[in-house]
């Protein structure tokens, strides 16, 4: 399993920016990448700079958002729709997304979820629950 540190992680980001700026090819994970990239113009500045912004934190508590973590995050829900797992998100999401009227609305809500779920598996020492993800996913779209 692929389990990249935070630095290789924002590294293939500010890489796959660059090779996107330079029109050079891009692998299926890189396009997928950068659909999400593109969708939020408010983090292309960072990318653009990588030394300022490897090592950079941001602190949530003063009301910042990791635009890594942000741009992760909707790459793992990514995934999880190309391949229908956890088995029913993508129908959970299309619902969501008939609701709010956006697909990237629908993606923002279920990072909501996702997030919840691993600060539950992490605080309670458990594996990644599917079923409290989806049902979490199904109340957002009521």
């Amino acid at each position: 399993m692929f389990n990249p540190t935070r630095d290789q992680s924002r590294q293939f980001l500010f890489d796959l920016w660059a090779k996107h700026l330079a029109n050079a090819p891009l692998t299926p994970l890189e396009s997928m990448a950068l659909s999400i990239v593109l969708e939020h113009p408010e983090y292309h500045a960072t990318l653009e700079d990588p030394e300022r912004y490897l090592d950079r934190d941001w602190k949530p508590e003063g009301g910042e958002t990791n635009p890594f973590l942000h741009l992760s995050m909707h790459l793992a829900i990514e995934e999880q729709l190309s391949i229908d797992h956890p088995p029913g998100i993508r129908a959970a999401v299309e619902a969501l997304a008939k609701r709010r009227g956006s697909m990237h609305d629908a993606r923002h809500d279920a990072m909501d979820c996702l997030a919840e779920m691993i600060w539950q598996a992490q605080r309670n020492g458990t594996g990644f629950d599917n079923a409290s993800y989806l049902d979490c996913l199904r109340k957002v779209s009521e």
